[in-house]
């Protein structure tokens, strides 16, 4: 008789083992291939909760749930399962004796308690003071093994809702974050933890209120590995969202690096140079930034449609009042793109091109021709 699989394993809407798990702004957690189904057909809320969900919801990646649930599957026990209150026992004891500095062996087990019980197992992690323990460990970068296993014991906690989220910021768990971003085996995680943490709009202002937390970030974007980038630019999509973050992104530096990522393809990063070019800091830096239109102008060509549909946005939101960047943008051939997008089966991609259209067309010569959309 099989122990039987954690509920926390399954996909609650497909039911089924989870393969590729992400987060949902609402904090749950679902496959891939089923909530993308969901947004798909239109719907803005979460499926659980039935919780607004914003436009463009964001896919967090949940690197620790998909490990734990390969490493189960590979090693998970025939005999009979101990009895519930068995269970229990052993969790509270564990607990009891959890305390700084740790060994390997017991974070792997509180780990297992955070990711693969239930809600009530990560508030008893909370509740027993694990909490803090487990910060300390990730601020220890002189043992990066424990310092992994600290930080996704800590992001598994992050997802049990925005209490939660809080109290993690209130007990300190934001300068080790800080810390680890600033490079190394586990920056790629401390970003995943950072978004998760900053779901909650007071703690946006809190993070980005940190002098180091968005500068790392911005410098994790420009130097990092693929993973490290794309996990950078998620935070700060995030993070972006409240304004005042804006601004400190792009003193940090990072529309280099986010131009630099989006040429390369990274549909995150045309979305965070979407919300920056919200600020009339962010348009001026990109307008300075030589390459830009023609990095967004190959979004446009070759990106994938919502690559193209926030490309046209950004493009729209940077030439709009501006006649020098808006002759620059014909010259690079993107009144031209406007005009076969404009007719595309996308709806969002055909108003953004026209919108764009009409925007460049202010400044055009009477000869360009100027067919959109009539």
């Amino acid at each position: 008789m099989e122990m039987q699989l954690p509920d926390d394993f399954r996909c609650p809407i497909s039911l089924e083992v989870m393969t590729d798990p992400v987060i949902l702004s609402s904090g749950h957690t679902f496959d891939r291939a089923s909530i993308q189904r969901w947004l798909d057909a239109g719907n803005r809320t979460c499926p659980v909760t039935k919780v607004p969900l914003p436009p463009s919801p964001s896919l967090i990646p949940n690197y620790a749930l998909r490990s734990l649930i390969s490493s189960y599957l590979a090693n998970r026990p025939s005999a009979v399962a101990s009895s519930s209150s068995d269970e229990d026992h052993l969790d509270s004891f564990l607990l009891s004796r959890f305390s700084f500095p740790s060994d390997a062996p017991t974070l792997s087990a509180v780990l297992r308690l955070a990711q693969s019980g239930s809600a009530a197992s990560r508030r008893l992690v909370a509740d027993s003071g694990g909490t803090s323990v487990l910060i300390r460990h990730a601020d220890a970068p002189d043992r990066p093994d424990l310092q992994d296993l600290a930080l996704r014991a800590l992001l598994h906690i992050s997802l049990d809702g925005d209490d939660a989220r809080l109290g993690l910021l209130a007990e300190g768990a934001l300068e080790p974050i800080v810390s680890a971003l600033r490079g190394g085996p586990v920056a790629a995680l401390a970003a995943t933890f950072l978004t998760s943490l900053a779901v909650v709009d007071v703690n946006k202002a809190t993070i980005g209120a940190h002098p180091a937390a968005i500068p790392s970030l911005a410098a994790l974007l420009s130097d990092g590995d693929g993973r490290q980038r794309r996990e950078a630019a998620t935070a700060l999509h995030e993070l972006c969202k409240f304004a005042e973050n804006r601004r400190r992104a792009v003193r940090a530096g990072a529309v280099a690096a986010l131009i630099s990522f989006a040429s390369e393809g990274s549909e995150r990063a045309v979305r965070v140079l979407g919300l920056l070019a919200k600020c009339r800091e962010g348009k001026e830096e990109m307008r300075k930034r030589i390459g830009f239109l023609r990095a967004l102008a190959v979004v446009v060509k070759t990106g994938n449609p919502r690559g193209v549909e926030h490309a046209l946005v950004v493009l729209n939101l940077v030439c709009s009042d501006s006649k020098e960047m808006a002759l620059e943008a014909i010259g690079e051939g993107i009144l031209d793109l406007c005009s076969v997008l404009a007719g595309d089966m996308n709806q969002k991609i055909g108003k953004n091109a026209m919108e764009l259209a009409r925007s460049l067309r202010i400044f055009s010569s009477p000869c360009i021709s100027a067919n959109i959309g009539q």
